[in-house]
């Protein structure tokens, strides 16, 4: 395969494509991973000096998982590196083993493809440093098309690291809580038929906690029930239903790897975006002040909560990995950082190697939840004084087939919204926003921006008037109307 086919899988800092469908369809082929795959132990290689490697491999549930295994495998004997197979795992888990292990791994491949559909897979890679970025995939990509690989025969065997990953969040909560500090509290999960399900079993039953009422546990990667997303909203709906119909005193849900998670309170009320990273600010910056790291589409509402609570809160562009890396920038600068989060859920601590870790920031959070008890309050009085919009919401646009380059007609559209909304007086653009355009009219206030991953420009509205993310979306249509290469059905239907 050519460089610039192997470029075409490359998303953000990991690797997807199509791996289900006809062979027309597929572009994860047998092929493709098996050279991405030597290529990573290539790109090992020139980064440590060494030539053997010893390699974890884990994968969600999805139904190409044991496809992908397979060419894993063959790419890793036939370069001499030994193969650990830790079968279904969770993304941070597959970091994790590398630093508190004794699996004496050089590094580690989780086969995923997050939130997207189940057709879809992936590679994401971590050496004990953290996954890789950017700019290395870019590298291993190019050692992957050049050729010339390692070359021997490696070692395989089956071993979970699952089990003992638990037990590391199980003695973190009774080393904060106490043995069995959740005892007589329910708590579900929702895992969405992805890899999340072990979390009632191998967490929250050893700590006390009745999960009676769980759903969607069982790996199934064809998502029967929905999407395994807790940005979705058919699935934030599904779990506020279970804890209302349970009587549950919280609700979990993961998506498909464990990387992200989000929450619902004993009244079926959804903690997420911003109401879930202010509620981990609360946490964090009861014991020691300092900066809270976002993506660039949080609330003013959620400045003005971390600013009362004697945080400061910096805004960055969208991606975990750079809100993480901006976390790790600020920290080695001396300025204490304890959280990089997204509003989709990523959340990186820094006392945890700044993993966007979905299972430890539930731990976190179950952490407070025990606490917060003891002193008979709830969860959610801890952002009672959170500002919410009266009304927000996220329209997404596509490029349709008039379109020759989205990303470089992407970039155009956003600096010519720049440049519309200094022209008017009714317009300003915000001071603190570091990718896409923000802008303030008297009716609210709206991000356009580009997606990390793929062709869509995502549009984010707030509002404190009801009605006014319509009306702010209706001046924005009016001016997008002249872009031939943009699908406006989707901000069309929200305006009417």
């Amino acid at each position: 395969m050519q460089l610039q086919d192997l470029k075409k899988l490359k998303s953000g800092t990991d690797v997807r494509g199509v791996a289900v469908g006809t062979p027309e369809q597929i572009t994860l082929t047998d092929q493709a991973v098996t050279l991405i795959v030597k290529g990573f132990l290539k790109w090992l290689s020139q980064k440590t000096g060494k030539t053997r490697f010893k390699i974890a491999v884990g994968n969600d549930s999805r139904i190409s998982a044991e496809r992908i295994i397979s060419c894993v495998k063959n790419a890793c004997i036939t370069s001499g590196a030994d193969f650990v197979y830790t079968g279904l795992s969770s993304t941070p888990s597959m970091f994790i083993l590398l630093k508190e292990s004794d699996f004496l791994c050089d590094a580690s491949i989780m086969i995923t493809a997050s939130h997207l559909p189940y057709d879809r897979n992936g590679l994401k890679f971590f050496t004990p440093d953290g996954g890789l970025d950017s700019k290395d995939i870019d590298e291993v990509l190019y050692c992957a098309a050049e050729g010339n690989f390692l070359s021997g025969k490696g070692k395989c065997e089956n071993k979970s690291f699952m089990d003992e990953y638990c037990k590391i969040l199980v003695a973190k909560v009774e080393k904060e809580c106490g043995i069995l500090p959740l005892k007589g509290k329910k708590i579900i999960v929702d895992a969405g038929n992805g890899a999340g399900g072990f979390f009632t079993e191998k967490v929250l039953k050893p700590l006390g906690a009745d999960t009676t009422g769980s759903q969607f546990l069982e790996p199934d990667g064809r998502f029967p029930n929905h999407i395994p997303n807790p940005e979705d909203k058919q699935a934030i709906d599904s779990l506020s239903r279970a804890v209302i119909r349970e009587k549950a005193d919280l609700g979990i849900i993961f998506d498909t790897d464990v990387d992200r998670a989000a929450c619902v309170d004993e009244h079926g009320g959804e903690i997420n975006r911003n109401a879930l990273i202010a509620l981990v600010s609360a946490i964090l910056l009861k014991d020691k002040k300092g900066v809270i790291v976002t993506d660039s589409v949080t609330s003013n509402g959620l400045t003005e909560f971390i600013e009362s609570i004697g945080g400061k809160h910096l805004r960055f562009k969208r991606g975990y990995k750079n809100v993480i890396g901006k976390c790790v920038e600020l920290n080695e600068s001396g300025t204490y950082s304890p959280l990089a989060i997204e509003t989709s859920g990523h959340a990186a601590f820094k006392e945890n190697y700044y993993l966007d870790d979905g299972a430890y920031l539930i731990t976190k959070i179950l952490i407070c939840l025990s606490n917060q008890a003891k002193d008979n309050k709830s969860l959610t009085s801890l952002i009672e004084n959170l500002k919410r919009p009266a009304e927000e919401g996220e329209v997404r646009i596509s490029f349709n087939g008039n379109s020759a380059d989205f990303k470089a007609e992407g970039k155009q559209v956003i600096e010519d919204l720049k440049n519309f909304a200094q022209s008017k007086e009714n317009m300003q653009l915000a001071p603190d926003n570091y990718e896409g355009v923000k802008f303030t009219t008297k009716f609210g206030t709206v991000i356009v921006r580009m997606s990390v991953h793929d062709p869509v420009m995502p549009i984010n509205f707030e509002s404190d008037d009801i009605g006014g993310t319509k009306l702010v979306a209706c001046q924005l249509l009016e001016i997008l109307s002249s872009y031939r290469f943009l699908e406006l059905e989707n901000l069309t239907n929200y305006t009417l």
